[in-house]
């Protein structure tokens, strides 16, 4: 049993939250507590966050047990979004003061464990204080990782780092991001002096063998790859207005569109309302706010300040908003309470994207995720058509890694250059 593995607080802790381990914990759990390197790819809603960091918080509350935690950081947990780097920590801290309270209830010492946030949006103050008490998990962004790695003092606070964990993996191995972070990672490792575990978590791709590829880097042996599959049962379908749709979209079509979100959005509690550009992601929750109320309707996208945003994803976790209309901003691991209905207006252009952002609704286990699909035009129909009928064939788009693009080679050797002797 793999939960008997962990220290009993931990496995009591467990055991009181949830009622079982998921198939992705269960068999992650004890290949990462052997120290070997994990590519787990699994749907939404299965539990990989806690497959990837209950192995490093029991060894981090062992070390406290026996007075041997430092203030160092051990574990860099590395997000490609700010607001999924926001909402790990979140999620972090309500179990790491359950665990504490169990400590107590067992008359044992307390443990602290410290996780900190650290990206684009972190103030000056909060960076300062890290670099004097650092936090023994560090949450951050691929970009504000390879500043870190730039800049001298904040270097050194990575130096005792034994876990790297890298969230959504698939999201950033497709462009060049993913290309600039597999060379901060290669830095990380020659700054510590040894490679430090590699825990990589996807949404199932394919090819899942480059994938896991590209979180050990070229030349290392594959990582054990833990599979759970990408098919959830899905209540899809396409919402096609009664005017027929043209090359482009007329007001009166508009119209209509408008009129069926803002019905499907009466009939449910929650709604999340993707679009794929801000200009329409601002106009379209203003016109659901005519029509249900400016109260009940907000948008959420990268444009938007931290706190808007925060402010945004809080009121629908606490039931406020009827609905958030959202960019990309939205559609990966961020916990904003349970979701019931996802609405896509217009083409997602990908299989992954689609499944992805389906997947925000029923995301409790056993819960199916409703999604509608409107597309915007003519040509869009026969693409929605075709992703709604690949999603149901199970099929996935095969996924292509930069090669070696020598412009981000560039920027890390003069970054590695200006940084170090």
């Amino acid at each position: 049993m793999p939960l008997s593995r962990f220290h009993p607080v931990i496995e009591r802790w467990f055991s009181n939250r949830f009622a079982e381990p998921t198939e992705p914990q269960h068999r992650a759990w004890p290949v990462i507590q052997q120290g070997g390197d994990v590519l787990i790819a699994a749907p939404t809603g299965s539990g990989k966050t806690f497959a990837a960091f209950l192995s490093a918080i029991d060894g981090l509350v062992r070390q406290g047990l026996t007075g041997e935690l430092r203030d160092e950081t051990q574990v860099v947990y590395i997000s490609p979004l700010k607001a999924l780097s926001n909402d790990v920590q979140k999620n972090l801290s309500e179990p790491m003061a359950e665990i504490r309270a169990t400590l107590a209830e067992q008359g044992l010492p307390d443990v602290e464990v410290r996780t900190l946030l650290r990206t684009g949006d972190t103030p000056q103050a909060e960076r300062q204080a890290m670099l004097k008490q650092p936090p023994h998990i560090l949450v951050t962004t691929p970009e504000s990782l390879y500043l870190i790695l730039t800049s001298e003092r904040a270097r050194e606070m990575l130096r005792s780092v034994r876990t790297v964990i890298v969230d959504e993996i698939h999201a950033v191995a497709r462009d060049k991001r993913g290309s600039h972070l597999a060379l901060s990672l290669a830095r990380l490792d020659a700054l510590i002096g040894k490679r430090p575990q590699r825990i990589g978590l996807s949404a199932t791709q394919r090819p899942i063998e480059e994938i896991a590829q590209f979180l050990v880097g070229t030349g290392q042996p594959l990582p054990t790859i833990v599979d759970a599959g990408h098919i959830r049962t899905l209540d899809l379908a396409l919402e096609i207005p009664s005017s027929p749709l043209e090359a482009v979209m007329s007001a009166e079509v508009w119209e209509e569109v408008n009129s069926r979100i803002a019905e499907l959005i009466s009939q449910h509690r929650t709604t999340l309302v993707f679009v794929n550009t801000r200009r329409l992601c601002e106009r379209m929750a203003m016109q659901l706010s005519e029509r249900l109320g400016a109260d009940h309707i907000t948008s959420h996208h990268g444009s938007l300040s931290r706190e808007k945003r925060l402010e945004a994803e809080e009121r629908l976790k606490r039931g406020e908003l009827q609905a958030l209309v959202a960019t990309a901003s939205l559609e990966l691991g961020i916990d904003i309470g349970s979701v019931d209905l996802v609405i896509q207006v217009g083409s997602t252009r990908s299989i992954a994207t689609l499944l992805q952002r389906v997947g925000r609704a029923g995301h409790r286990l056993g819960a199916v995720p409703k999604g509608r699909v409107f597309p915007l035009s003519r040509d869009e129909l026969i693409e929605c058509s075709a992703l709604l009928r690949a999603t149901r064939e199970g099929r996935l788009d095969r996924l292509i890694i930069p090669d070696k693009p020598l412009d981000i080679l560039a920027q890390q050797i003069v970054a590695a250059a200006a940084g170090e002797e």
